[in-house]
């Protein structure tokens, strides 16, 4: 048998090369879906993510910009436990194109940020945030799993690449959003309502073309993904589906292990977004090196979204590649607590670029491992997993937003390094019984 295998493998390379000929026009569709997609987050993204950086230092008043995310993530969280029945109804190319529409309007109202503006804003975009993300990560593995099967290739290695890619397309927005931040506010322009208001015309011009990228995706009917339907039987069946999409995960001892890591993700990241920004770049960069800063965190995630991306085949790679970026995450955590101070002159501008880029290497292998892992373990359940996915990641978010004001840096920092911990405990569990399985006599 093991021969028999290894000759297979042997002929696969012919066999791709062959279907290749013969089917080159399905080969560039399925990789042309993957450049579109991963171009129109870019674009509507670049806008949220600088300005979502930025509302904890521009919008103040009554903590309104902290207090406006958390109720943000909070919808999101609770909108994520519906999202993956709304993403099988509506089909996921319907459901990302949706999903735009709230961040766009988010955008919208912080022209004229107030709190009759900001919470409808923010309540809207925890439900589009919650089926654009849904959406993505089932139109992307379904993606893959196609290339995969038409051309014979390895899935796993295939769902890394594409991956790679969309995370390292997508991790570029912190870096070109940014600088778009830095470029229009670093004349002093912060506080003034020109400036914003400049901004954030910017900003919705830059989701418009996104939103119209969409549009030219292709409609994926494998991998789950049923597109929309229009008989009331089934809606029906998708809703009486949608405890079993919420319940039925939970009771997969893999996705039990692997939840601390995603908790640990959506805390980074809030981490990056509040703590970062605020307490550590601000006072020593200002408001628009803030925009610097998470340039260049932006550059070393695309950088290692990509690099991970190509280097994952499996369970094994996936294991060493996160346990890499914790391990960096870790030793800025140890830093700030321990040794970091403001200080002046050069080092008071490199010691928070440096922890910037550590943190986006983190960032970048930790998402693109994420959404690989899930797509190679959780095949039958796409939608179900990537909502798993989203819900601890926005709930976990949602916490840093709402104790942000609350808290000192180094009491965060604390949490941040035993979420880290749990995390890491965690999956490293779940590495030793996947390859248990696979090394156990059938």
């Amino acid at each position: 048998m093991a021969s028999m295998d290894n000759n297979r493998d042997e002929e696969e390379p012919f066999v791709a090369a062959a279907a290749s000929v013969d089917n080159s026009e399905t080969l560039r569709n399925h990789t042309k879906d993957v450049h579109i997609l991963s171009s129109a987050f870019l674009l509507i993204f670049l806008a949220y993510g600088a300005a979502q950086n930025l509302e904890t230092t521009l919008n103040t008043k009554d903590d309104m910009g902290t207090i406006s995310l958390g109720i943000l993530y909070v919808s999101f969280t609770f909108f994520s436990l519906i999202a993956s029945s709304v993403v099988r109804f509506m089909g996921s190319k319907n459901a990302v194109l949706l999903g735009t529409s709230g961040y766009w309007l988010f955008i919208a109202a912080n022209l004229k940020p107030t709190w009759y503006t900001m919470v409808p804003a923010s309540l809207y975009l925890g439900f589009a945030a919650s089926i654009i993300w849904v959406g993505q990560g089932t139109y992307l593995t379904s993606t893959a799993r196609s290339q995969a099967r038409d051309y014979h290739l390895h899935e796993g290695t295939v769902i890394g690449n594409f991956n790679g890619e969309f995370w390292g397309m997508f991790a570029s927005h912190q870096f070109v959003g940014n600088l778009i931040s830095l470029a229009i506010l670093r004349n002093g322009t912060e506080g003034s309502t020109t400036g914003t208001t400049l901004l954030f015309t910017v900003f919705l011009c830059s989701m418009t073309l996104g939103t119209i990228l969409v549009c030219f995706l292709s409609k994926r009917v494998d991998g789950g993904e049923e597109g929309p339907k229009d008989s009331s039987v089934s809606l029906y069946s998708s809703l009486t589906s949608l405890s079993k999409s919420v319940i039925t995960p939970l009771l997969d001892v893999r996705m039990l292990l692997i939840i601390p890591l995603i908790a640990y993700s959506g805390l980074q990241q809030a981490f990056v977004w509040a703590e970062f920004t605020e307490k550590i770049a601000t006072p020593a960069l200002g408001v628009s090196g803030v925009g610097g800063s998470m340039a260049v965190y932006g550059a070393f995630d695309t950088i290692c979204s990509l690099t991970a991306g190509r280097l994952t085949s499996g369970i094994f790679s996936i294991t060493w590649i996160v346990s890499a970026g914790l391990f960096l995450q870790a030793v800025v955590f140890l830093w700030i607590l321990l040794k970091y101070s403001l200080t002046s002159g050069v080092l008071g501008i490199v010691y928070p670029l440096l922890m910037a880029a550590m943190l986006g290497i983190g960032d970048g292998v930790i998402n693109t491992q994420l959404s690989a892992l899930l797509g190679i373990l959780f095949k039958h359940d796409t939608e179900g997993a990537f909502a798993q996915l989203k819900v601890w990641q926005s709930a976990s978010i949602a916490v840093v937003f709402f104790i942000n004001p609350y808290i000192s840096l180094q009491v965060m920092v604390e949490i941040m390094l035993a979420a880290l911990f749990v995390a890491a405990g965690g999956f490293l569990v779940l590495s030793l019984r996947i390859e248990k399985a696979f090394s156990s006599p059938s």
